[in-house]
């Protein structure tokens, strides 16, 4: 009986493993085809797959669906172990970067140490000297060094006329190029808040101690050496300064490169200073390496560059030895350092805009990282990672924010051989008005209405004090109600949309906008900039007028997630049909941060020029922040709105449009005293806390209960009280903040030392909430310790990290939380104390 069920069981296995058949090539084939169609068919679809396949009925249904499990999980392994590859290639190839980034610091280390015993040295054979040729000798030194980094100086002048001269030319320059991208010619500092990783956008530093302003980016893109030597020679698509760049001439070389003789313009970021121009010899050729090489320079009159002035408008600017060397990485991709020096002229501008000049970071922001970006976005739309908005091609989305900011910059510029005509003032020098009878060349031949009007641009700039540029582009962007004239606008949207006639003029309907709904439509790889369409939503306008219920914007955001980096917001009314060709009549703002150079004599300067901004003094900053995040600094606002009109009614549009850019301004003020992070001056006790009605009287709870419950005075017992109170928490050199108490607590006050912690302002302190920032240990402990702070009163939380409202990490040593209670000892709020508190 047993030997019988033994043998009936191995009969049984033996089936069972007869079922596990190899499949023959036609059954895979039928089977791949079903796959790439429906990778997870259902049991119905497998019945029907066997019943038209005739090769396929020896095969039961349960084996058909064993096979889409393990050619789905297949598929899953080959994707990950491609994944590993390519983080693996990353990994090695930012090794690899991070190997020579050490190796050079290293050199620069050691050049430092070498001219610092140099200079001791110096010193003390003066000092035992203590005679005058010896001080000349220093001085002599000093200056001998300083030339050595002066870029300027280090050719002798060349015979531009033949090839042999431009030749030598550009081998001084690719080899002054090298020593910058990989050398220790620029004294190169790590740009804050750009850490190298495999994910990461790169290395960037910017230039310390030399002549002009220089920035310096390392990265890895997936995109072969010689695409990425095409995008980077395509300048216009990239630069949104670049007005216009001409190839005057190629010159092939023996080493199989080629020498380019360029004339560039770039647009003046305000209408407060004025255009650049450069005359520039670029060199392309290869190394032995493999690697790529393009390097650009300035030419002088001595070495084959323009003898004459630049045009009117214009500044002559200089590039010193800049360019990309782009090389191939094992298994695809690139690894390319990028380098960009330029001398832009500061003394050419009032003195007030000299750190737009001198600035190594907006040359970083707006130039290298600009290059880098813009390579990054390419290969990630060439791999097919972009995906596609409404049915248009992230190519397409890219024209519209280069149109955008080409109009933007156009308006701002207002150049005469564009068209561009500056009208007289009405007495008032606030703002300034430009008309064009025929923007073709600007706006395209599709702007029918030129042939009956033209384009009449208000433009004005305007300094901020203590306002960060991404905070006040952030709120213009989000509370578009609290500056726009929908009115205003609605004429310029209906003017792009029906013939100027059909609109003589148009009342303004101050409750038109109910509501603005933001369409997003793309952004790039790091998020630094967004585009999007704008529907305006209302009650409307009357019957007799002919415009549709909504308006439609599209609209370019960038700036507003970047700290401490220029900020920019560009609008147009556009058709609800939003054609690939519409015409764009652009208008925004524009805000730019002046950074005062810090390692030259500008350091202590002064800059006493009136503001149209009545602002503190500056008093109340926490004395031991870091001045990177306090907002203690100027920057420049520029606004640029573009109207139609028709050419009997030109006057009246005029009048229109400089009272409401006007009325913007007065808005823009208003908004930036109101986001600013607060200074409260000697009269605050006449002043109430946006948030706390009774901001003196919170002053004395918050503090009477941190004495009561922990026994230990917030401020010094001999302290004043009432007004002085006041004083003494705002100015407290810990973060102290204030939260509800309900489900999700949200802030309802912080002291000064708070907002700079929190990257906030008072106005927008109550749209945070306090799980928002805390990370999850944060969270876990305050969850666990809440009882303890309701019964007991306060509670000590142990060092921890949180994150600020623009998504920085802070860390502090300890944090302490007490119940805060009213008059009548009834608990009020939830108090925090952030001890010795520091960015990451």
């Amino acid at each position: 009986m047993a030997m019988a069920m033994g043998v009936a069981g191995k009969e049984k296995a033996g089936m069972d493993a007869g079922k596990y058949v190899r499949y023959t090539p036609e059954q895979v084939e039928a089977l791949e085809r079903v796959y790439n169609e429906c990778p997870k068919p259902s049991s119905m679809r497998r019945q029907q797959l066997i019943r038209e396949c005739p090769i396929l009925s020896n095969i039961e249904p349960k084996q058909i669906k064993v096979w889409f499990q393990n050619r789905r999980c297949r598929e899953k392994q080959r994707k990950e172990a491609s994944r590993l590859q390519t983080v693996n290639r990353k990994l090695t190839a930012m090794n690899k970067l991070l190997m020579e980034e050490n190796d050079r610091l290293q050199k620069q280390v050691s050049q430092l140490v070498y001219e610092n015993g140099y200079m001791h040295q110096q010193i003390h054979t003066a000092s035992v000297a203590n005679t005058d040729t010896s001080c000349e000798s220093v001085v002599t030194s000093g200056q001998h060094h300083h030339q050595q980094c002066n870029p300027t100086s280090q050719h002798p002048p060349r015979d531009a006329n033949d090839p042999a001269g431009l030749l030598a030319i550009a081998e001084e320059t690719l080899a002054e190029f090298l020593s910058k991208a990989t050398g220790t010619a620029v004294d190169w500092v790590q740009m804050v808040g750009m850490k190298p990783g495999p994910d990461s956008l790169g290395i960037v530093a910017v230039s310390h101690n030399s002549s002009g302003v220089a920035a310096r980016v390392c990265g890895l893109v997936s995109l072969e050496p010689t695409k990425v030597a095409e995008i980077i020679k395509d300048r216009p698509s990239w630069y949104r300064d670049c007005r216009c760049l001409d190839v005057l001439s190629v010159i092939p070389t023996g080493n199989g490169g080629n020498i380019e003789l360029i004339y560039m313009q770039t647009y003046a970021p305000t209408t407060l200073a004025v255009a650049r121009d450069f005359w520039t010899l670029r060199y392309t050729t290869g190394l032995e390496d493999g690697s790529l090489v393009i390097c650009e320079r300035s030419l002088t009159p001595t070495t084959g560059g323009p003898t004459g002035p630049p045009p009117q408008n214009f500044v002559r600017a200089d590039m010193f030895p800049s360019g990309c060397l782009i090389r191939p990485c094992d298994g695809g991709g690139s690894m390319i350092h990028i380098v960009d020096h330029v001398d832009l002229e500061a003394w050419s501008v009032p003195e007030v805009l000299r750190p737009l000049y001198e600035s190594p970071k907006i040359l970083a922001q707006k130039m290298t990282l600009g290059a880098l970006r813009h390579i990054r976005q390419i290969a990630q739309e060439s791999s097919g990672e972009v995906s596609y908005v409404g049915g248009r091609q992230p190519a397409v989305l890219r024209t519209f924010s280069h149109r955008l900011c080409r109009g933007f910059n156009d308006a701002v510029n207002g150049f005469t051989e564009d068209g561009w005509s500056l009208m007289s003032n009405d007495g008032v020098d606030d703002v300034a008005i430009a008309i064009n009878s025929s923007p073709n060349k600007l706006l395209g031949s599709s702007a029918f209405f030129c042939a009956v009007g033209g384009v009449l641009c208000v433009k004005a700039s305007m300094l901020l004090q203590n306002v960060p540029p991404a905070l006040l582009v952030r709120f213009l962007r989000e509370h578009r109600s609290e500056w726009a004239d929908c009115g205003v606008d609605a004429y310029s949207a209906a003017s792009l949309r029906a013939s100027p006639f059909a609109v003589p003029g148009l009342r303004a309907y101050n409750g038109f906008m109910g509501s603005q709904v933001i369409l997003p439509l793309a952004h790039t790889l790091e998020h630094e900039e967004f585009l999007e369409v704008i529907r305006l939503e209302g009650p409307g306008f009357n019957q007799d007028e002919i415009m549709p219920r909504d308006m439609y914007l599209l609209q370019l955001c960038s700036g507003v997630d970047e700290i401490g980096a220029c900020a920019q917001l560009v609008f147009a009314p556009i058709d609800e049909s939003f054609a690939d060709d519409v015409p764009l009549l652009a208008s925004g703002f524009r805000v730019i941060p002046l950074d005062a150079k810090t390692d030259g004599p500008g350091t202590t300067r002064t800059l006493d020029l009136a503001s149209t901004l009545e602002v503190g003094s500056g008093v109340g900053s926490r004395p031991k922040s870091n001045p990177s995040n306090s907002y203690n600094q100027r920057s420049v606002l520029t606004i640029a709105f573009q109207f139609m009109y028709e050419n009997h009614l030109r006057e009246n549009v005029a009048t229109m449009a400089r009272q409401y850019v006007r009325s913007v301004m007065a808005s823009i003020q208003r908004v930036a005293m109101a986001i600013a992070p607060s200074r409260l001056g000697p009269q605050i006790g006449a002043k109430n806390l946006p948030g706390s009605p009774e901001a003196h009287t919170l002053a004395r709870w918050i503090s009477r209960s941190y004495r009561f419950h922990t026994g230990v005075e917030l401020f010094p017992a001999d302290s004043p009280e009432d007004d002085s109170l006041l004083k003494l928490l705002w100015h407290h050199s810990d973060a102290i903040m204030c939260c509800s108490l309900k489900a999700s607590p949200v802030f309802t006050f912080t002291n000064q030392a708070g907002l700079d912690m929190l990257e906030t302002t008072l106005v927008a302190l109550q749209d945070i909430r306090l799980e928002k920032i805390l990370d999850d240990g944060g969270r876990k402990v305050l969850c666990s310790e809440f009882d303890k702070i309701m019964q007991q009163g306060f509670a000590y939380l142990p060092a921890g990290i949180c994150m600020s409202s623009m998504g920085r990490p802070v860390s502090y040593e300890q944090a302490v939380a007490w119940k805060v209670l009213d008059e009548d000892d009834l608990p009020h709020c939830l108090g925090l104390m952030f001890l010795n508190w520091s960015f990451v």
